[in-house]
């Protein structure tokens, strides 16, 4: 097993409805795992095109209950790949994503709701 350490910053909650019972949000999400097949010698970390992800293991690391989600790529897509001499993977990208959030709207407009974002990874 690898073990995949993972901080997520959100940018934006850029809305919220009501009538769908979700919400949008803009996210950072970084993960940083150690890949000894990827060890190279030197002192400074190396930073790669991230149209290279697709040549690395990378978790598949997914958001719960997302309607639908997408990478921004202006003008190309916002990943970061940085290896580093011992073979740790620094990983980030910025993802858009609209959450299902169940809202109880009975005491609208002195209600007050709790929406949730989480992430989890596929294990086989």
């Amino acid at each position: 097993p690898v073990s995949v350490g993972m901080s997520m910053d959100i940018a934006s909650i850029d809305t919220i409805s009501e009538i769908n019972m979700d919400y949008t949000a803009t996210i950072f999400l970084r993960q940083r795992w150690t890949d000894e097949r990827l060890c190279f010698d030197g002192n400074k970390s190396l930073s790669l095109d991230g149209r290279l992800a697709e040549m690395l293991w990378v978790p598949d690391t997914f958001i719960v209950d997302s309607k639908r989600s997408f990478l921004h790529d202006v003008t190309v897509e916002n990943r970061l790949i940085r290896i580093y001499p011992n073979g740790t993977v620094l990983y980030a990208i910025r993802i858009t994503t609209t959450v299902s959030c169940s809202m109880d709207l009975t005491k609208y407009p002195m209600d007050k709701q709790t929406c949730t974002l989480q992430l989890e990874s596929c294990k086989t």
